[in-house]
Protein backbone atom coordinates (compact mmCIF):
# COMPACT_ATOMS: atom_id res chain seq x y z
CA UNK A 1 0.00 0.00 0.00
CA UNK A 2 1.66 3.08 -1.09
CA UNK A 3 0.20 6.58 -0.65
CA UNK A 4 1.32 9.54 -3.06
CA UNK A 5 0.98 13.24 -2.28
CA UNK A 6 0.27 15.17 -5.06
CA UNK A 7 -0.86 18.36 -3.51
CA UNK A 8 -0.97 20.01 0.00
CA UNK A 9 -2.27 23.33 -0.23
CA UNK A 10 -5.62 24.23 0.57
CA UNK A 11 -7.72 27.25 -1.21
CA UNK A 12 -4.90 28.29 -3.72
CA UNK A 13 -1.64 26.87 -5.20
CA UNK A 14 1.81 28.15 -4.08
CA UNK A 15 4.99 27.99 -6.21
CA UNK A 16 5.99 24.53 -3.62
CA UNK A 17 2.30 23.00 -3.16
CA UNK A 18 -0.61 22.35 -5.48
CA UNK A 19 -3.88 21.84 -4.21
CA UNK A 20 -5.25 18.82 -2.29
CA UNK A 21 -4.87 15.73 -4.26
CA UNK A 22 -3.74 11.90 -2.62
CA UNK A 23 -2.93 9.05 -4.71
CA UNK A 24 -3.95 5.62 -3.39
CA UNK A 25 -2.03 2.31 -5.00
CA UNK A 26 -2.95 -1.27 -3.48
CA UNK A 27 -2.39 -3.90 -5.55
CA UNK A 28 -4.34 -3.19 -8.97
CA UNK A 29 -6.04 -0.31 -6.71
CA UNK A 30 -5.58 3.09 -7.93
CA UNK A 31 -7.68 5.36 -6.00
CA UNK A 32 -7.27 9.45 -5.84
CA UNK A 33 -8.72 10.65 -3.25
CA UNK A 34 -9.33 14.42 -4.31
CA UNK A 35 -8.83 16.21 -7.44
CA UNK A 36 -7.22 20.00 -7.14
CA UNK A 37 -6.33 21.87 -9.96
CA UNK A 38 -3.17 20.42 -12.13
CA UNK A 39 -3.65 16.65 -10.39
CA UNK A 40 -3.00 15.35 -13.66
CA UNK A 41 -0.14 17.52 -14.09
CA UNK A 42 1.17 16.47 -10.72
CA UNK A 43 0.67 12.43 -11.64
CA UNK A 44 2.60 13.01 -14.61
CA UNK A 45 5.63 14.40 -12.60
CA UNK A 46 5.15 11.72 -9.62
CA UNK A 47 5.43 8.78 -12.62
CA UNK A 48 1.65 7.44 -12.25
CA UNK A 49 -0.04 6.90 -14.95
CA UNK A 50 -3.86 8.37 -15.69
CA UNK A 51 -5.54 4.84 -16.70
CA UNK A 52 -3.83 3.61 -13.35
CA UNK A 53 -6.98 5.47 -11.63
CA UNK A 54 -9.97 3.26 -11.28
CA UNK A 55 -11.51 5.20 -8.17
CA UNK A 56 -12.05 8.98 -7.20
CA UNK A 57 -13.02 9.64 -3.76
CA UNK A 58 -14.22 12.92 -3.57
CA UNK A 59 -14.59 14.68 0.07
CA UNK A 60 -16.66 17.74 -1.10
CA UNK A 61 -17.14 20.16 -3.49
CA UNK A 62 -14.73 22.89 -2.81
CA UNK A 63 -13.03 23.76 -6.14
CA UNK A 64 -10.01 23.42 -4.02
CA UNK A 65 -10.58 19.34 -3.81
CA UNK A 66 -12.07 19.15 -7.49
CA UNK A 67 -11.06 21.30 -10.06
CA UNK A 68 -8.86 19.20 -11.63
CA UNK A 69 -11.54 16.66 -11.62
CA UNK A 70 -12.60 17.66 -15.49
CA UNK A 71 -8.92 17.71 -17.09
CA UNK A 72 -8.64 14.31 -15.69
CA UNK A 73 -11.56 12.86 -17.13
CA UNK A 74 -11.01 14.51 -20.37
CA UNK A 75 -7.66 13.19 -20.76
CA UNK A 76 -8.60 9.61 -20.01
CA UNK A 77 -11.23 9.67 -22.42
CA UNK A 78 -8.08 10.98 -25.22
CA UNK A 79 -6.31 7.69 -24.04
CA UNK A 80 -9.36 5.38 -24.70
CA UNK A 81 -9.92 4.33 -21.26
CA UNK A 82 -11.64 1.22 -21.09
CA UNK A 83 -12.39 0.43 -17.56
CA UNK A 84 -15.49 1.87 -15.81
CA UNK A 85 -14.09 5.02 -13.56
CA UNK A 86 -15.91 4.63 -10.43
CA UNK A 87 -16.80 8.24 -8.48
CA UNK A 88 -18.17 8.70 -5.18
CA UNK A 89 -18.52 11.92 -3.25
CA UNK A 90 -21.28 13.48 -0.91
CA UNK A 91 -24.62 14.16 -1.96
CA UNK A 92 -25.23 16.13 -5.47
CA UNK A 93 -22.54 14.53 -6.90
CA UNK A 94 -24.13 12.97 -9.80
CA UNK A 95 -25.49 15.89 -10.68
CA UNK A 96 -22.46 18.03 -11.07
CA UNK A 97 -20.14 15.36 -12.99
CA UNK A 98 -23.22 15.43 -15.11
CA UNK A 99 -22.58 19.68 -15.44
CA UNK A 100 -18.79 18.78 -15.87
CA UNK A 101 -20.21 16.85 -19.27
CA UNK A 102 -22.30 19.90 -20.29
CA UNK A 103 -19.63 22.52 -19.88
CA UNK A 104 -16.66 20.15 -21.54
CA UNK A 105 -18.21 18.21 -24.04
CA UNK A 106 -16.19 15.48 -25.47
CA UNK A 107 -16.23 13.09 -28.33
CA UNK A 108 -14.44 10.83 -26.12
CA UNK A 109 -16.84 10.06 -23.12
CA UNK A 110 -15.54 7.12 -20.61
CA UNK A 111 -17.38 5.03 -18.78
CA UNK A 112 -18.21 6.26 -15.02
CA UNK A 113 -20.25 4.69 -12.45
CA UNK A 114 -21.36 7.56 -10.05
CA UNK A 115 -22.44 6.99 -6.41
CA UNK A 116 -23.34 9.69 -3.65
CA UNK A 117 -22.57 8.00 -0.15
CA UNK A 118 -23.05 9.60 3.67
CA UNK A 119 -22.09 6.64 6.02
CA UNK A 120 -20.94 3.36 6.56
CA UNK A 121 -18.81 1.15 4.21
CA UNK A 122 -19.41 1.94 0.56
CA UNK A 123 -17.14 -0.53 -0.83
CA UNK A 124 -15.58 -4.18 -0.27
CA UNK A 125 -14.14 -6.89 -1.80
CA UNK A 126 -11.69 -9.96 -0.65
CA UNK A 127 -9.05 -7.52 -0.01
CA UNK A 128 -10.20 -4.55 1.67
CA UNK A 129 -13.43 -2.12 1.98
CA UNK A 130 -13.88 1.57 2.12
CA UNK A 131 -15.92 3.52 4.67
CA UNK A 132 -16.89 7.12 4.82
CA UNK A 133 -18.27 9.72 7.62
CA UNK A 134 -19.80 12.50 7.62
CA UNK A 135 -17.96 15.53 8.91
CA UNK A 136 -18.57 19.11 9.61
CA UNK A 137 -17.86 21.86 7.14
CA UNK A 138 -19.50 24.80 5.19
CA UNK A 139 -20.79 22.17 2.81
CA UNK A 140 -20.93 18.30 2.78
CA UNK A 141 -18.00 17.05 3.36
CA UNK A 142 -16.37 13.11 4.12
CA UNK A 143 -13.90 11.42 5.60
CA UNK A 144 -12.54 8.35 4.07
CA UNK A 145 -11.12 4.91 5.33
CA UNK A 146 -9.79 2.48 3.68
CA UNK A 147 -9.11 -0.68 5.73
CA UNK A 148 -7.14 -3.69 4.43
CA UNK A 149 -8.53 -6.73 5.46
CA UNK A 150 -6.17 -9.55 7.96
CA UNK A 151 -4.04 -12.09 5.99
CA UNK A 152 -3.94 -15.17 6.59
CA UNK A 153 -0.60 -16.64 5.80
CA UNK A 154 0.81 -20.18 5.90
CA UNK A 155 3.66 -21.43 8.02
CA UNK A 156 6.42 -22.74 5.41
CA UNK A 157 8.29 -24.91 7.52
CA UNK A 158 5.61 -26.62 9.41
CA UNK A 159 3.87 -27.78 5.98
CA UNK A 160 7.06 -28.83 4.71
CA UNK A 161 7.50 -31.13 7.83
CA UNK A 162 4.19 -32.72 7.40
CA UNK A 163 5.38 -33.08 3.52
CA UNK A 164 2.08 -31.32 2.51
CA UNK A 165 1.97 -30.37 -1.44
CA UNK A 166 1.35 -27.47 -2.76
CA UNK A 167 -2.48 -27.52 -4.26
CA UNK A 168 -6.08 -27.84 -2.99
CA UNK A 169 -4.96 -28.36 0.47
CA UNK A 170 -2.93 -25.39 0.58
CA UNK A 171 -6.19 -23.39 -0.65
CA UNK A 172 -7.98 -24.26 1.93
CA UNK A 173 -5.89 -23.67 4.89
CA UNK A 174 -5.88 -19.78 3.50
CA UNK A 175 -9.40 -20.11 3.33
CA UNK A 176 -9.17 -20.47 6.92
CA UNK A 177 -10.26 -24.25 6.95
CA UNK A 178 -9.11 -27.29 8.61
CA UNK A 179 -7.55 -29.83 6.39
CA UNK A 180 -7.46 -33.77 6.69
CA UNK A 181 -3.72 -35.26 6.04
CA UNK A 182 -2.76 -38.74 5.86
CA UNK A 183 -5.86 -39.70 8.18
CA UNK A 184 -4.91 -36.95 10.47
CA UNK A 185 -7.40 -33.76 11.07
CA UNK A 186 -4.89 -30.65 11.34
CA UNK A 187 -6.13 -27.39 13.06
CA UNK A 188 -5.45 -24.14 10.88
CA UNK A 189 -3.70 -22.62 13.82
CA UNK A 190 -0.84 -24.89 13.88
CA UNK A 191 -0.32 -24.27 10.49
CA UNK A 192 -1.15 -20.59 9.57
CA UNK A 193 -1.02 -17.19 11.34
CA UNK A 194 -2.94 -13.96 10.70
CA UNK A 195 -1.41 -11.01 9.11
CA UNK A 196 -3.41 -7.91 10.69
CA UNK A 197 -4.76 -5.17 7.91
CA UNK A 198 -3.53 -1.54 7.65
CA UNK A 199 -5.88 0.95 8.33
CA UNK A 200 -5.39 4.50 6.53
CA UNK A 201 -7.87 7.19 7.21
CA UNK A 202 -8.25 11.11 5.60
CA UNK A 203 -10.17 13.67 7.12
CA UNK A 204 -10.77 16.45 5.02
CA UNK A 205 -11.99 20.30 5.48
CA UNK A 206 -14.09 20.18 8.62
CA UNK A 207 -14.10 21.57 12.18
CA UNK A 208 -13.92 19.26 15.34
CA UNK A 209 -16.47 16.84 15.54
CA UNK A 210 -17.35 12.98 17.04
CA UNK A 211 -16.90 11.45 13.37
CA UNK A 212 -13.45 12.87 13.19
CA UNK A 213 -12.53 10.59 16.52
CA UNK A 214 -14.28 7.80 15.11
CA UNK A 215 -13.29 7.21 11.67
CA UNK A 216 -9.27 7.36 12.53
CA UNK A 217 -9.95 5.08 15.46
CA UNK A 218 -6.48 2.83 15.85
CA UNK A 219 -5.18 3.56 12.33
CA UNK A 220 -1.91 3.02 11.18
CA UNK A 221 -2.14 6.38 9.32
CA UNK A 222 -4.17 9.46 9.57
CA UNK A 223 -3.73 12.35 7.21
CA UNK A 224 -5.67 15.31 8.67
CA UNK A 225 -6.03 18.71 7.38
CA UNK A 226 -4.47 21.06 9.38
CA UNK A 227 -5.17 24.60 7.35
CA UNK A 228 -3.86 26.78 10.35
CA UNK A 229 -1.75 26.80 13.67
CA UNK A 230 -2.85 26.81 17.47
CA UNK A 231 -2.27 30.32 17.14
CA UNK A 232 -5.08 30.84 14.88
CA UNK A 233 -8.09 28.77 15.95
CA UNK A 234 -10.22 31.46 15.80
CA UNK A 235 -9.82 31.92 12.21
CA UNK A 236 -9.53 28.08 11.75
CA UNK A 237 -13.28 27.74 13.35
CA UNK A 238 -14.75 30.49 11.56
CA UNK A 239 -13.85 28.85 8.09
CA UNK A 240 -14.45 25.56 9.87
CA UNK A 241 -10.63 24.20 9.71
CA UNK A 242 -8.65 22.31 12.01
CA UNK A 243 -5.27 23.48 13.90
CA UNK A 244 -2.53 21.59 13.47
CA UNK A 245 -3.07 20.65 17.32
CA UNK A 246 -6.72 19.44 17.20
CA UNK A 247 -5.42 17.14 14.38
CA UNK A 248 -2.63 16.44 16.99
CA UNK A 249 -5.41 15.50 19.10
CA UNK A 250 -7.62 13.60 17.42
CA UNK A 251 -4.43 11.33 16.59
CA UNK A 252 -3.53 10.76 20.24
CA UNK A 253 -7.78 10.32 21.32
CA UNK A 254 -8.11 7.66 18.51
CA UNK A 255 -4.98 5.63 18.94
CA UNK A 256 -3.46 6.33 15.60
CA UNK A 257 0.18 5.41 14.89
CA UNK A 258 1.29 7.76 12.61
CA UNK A 259 -0.26 11.55 11.76
CA UNK A 260 0.95 13.49 8.72
CA UNK A 261 -0.18 16.78 8.25
CA UNK A 262 -1.91 18.23 4.86
CA UNK A 263 -3.71 21.27 3.58
CA UNK A 264 -1.69 23.69 4.73
CA UNK A 265 -2.90 27.64 4.52
CA UNK A 266 -0.34 29.80 2.01
CA UNK A 267 0.17 31.91 4.74
CA UNK A 268 2.63 29.57 6.02
CA UNK A 269 6.28 29.53 3.81
CA UNK A 270 7.16 26.34 5.58
CA UNK A 271 5.57 24.16 7.71
CA UNK A 272 7.41 24.00 11.20
CA UNK A 273 5.08 26.15 13.22
CA UNK A 274 2.43 23.55 12.05
CA UNK A 275 4.46 20.30 12.80
CA UNK A 276 5.90 21.92 16.20
CA UNK A 277 2.41 22.43 17.39
CA UNK A 278 1.08 19.07 16.66
CA UNK A 279 3.68 17.53 18.13
CA UNK A 280 2.98 19.35 21.74
CA UNK A 281 0.10 16.48 21.62
CA UNK A 282 1.88 13.60 19.70
CA UNK A 283 4.82 12.23 18.95
CA UNK A 284 5.13 10.49 15.13
CA UNK A 285 3.87 13.39 12.91
CA UNK A 286 5.19 14.79 9.84
CA UNK A 287 3.73 17.73 7.41
CA UNK A 288 3.36 16.67 4.18
CA UNK A 289 5.03 17.89 0.98
CA UNK A 290 3.91 17.35 -2.58
CA UNK A 291 5.38 14.63 -3.83
CA UNK A 292 6.36 12.61 -0.86
CA UNK A 293 5.51 8.61 -0.92
CA UNK A 294 5.00 6.62 1.94
CA UNK A 295 4.46 2.69 2.46
CA UNK A 296 1.61 2.00 4.62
Amino acid sequence: MKLTFLGTSCMTPTKERNQQSLFLSYGSEGILIDCGEGTQRQMKIAGISLTKINKILLSHWHGDHVLGLPGILQSLGALEYTKTLKIYGPKGTKERIDHIFKAFPSDKQIKINVEEINEGVFFENQLFKLETMPLKHKIESLAFSFIEKDKRRIKIKEIEKLGIPEGPLLGKLQEGKNINWKGNKIDINNLTYIVKGKKLSIISDTILCDNCYKISENADLLVCESSYGSKLEDKAKKYFHLTAKQSALIANKSNVKKLILIHFSNRYKNTQELEEDARDFFDDVVCAEDFMKIKI
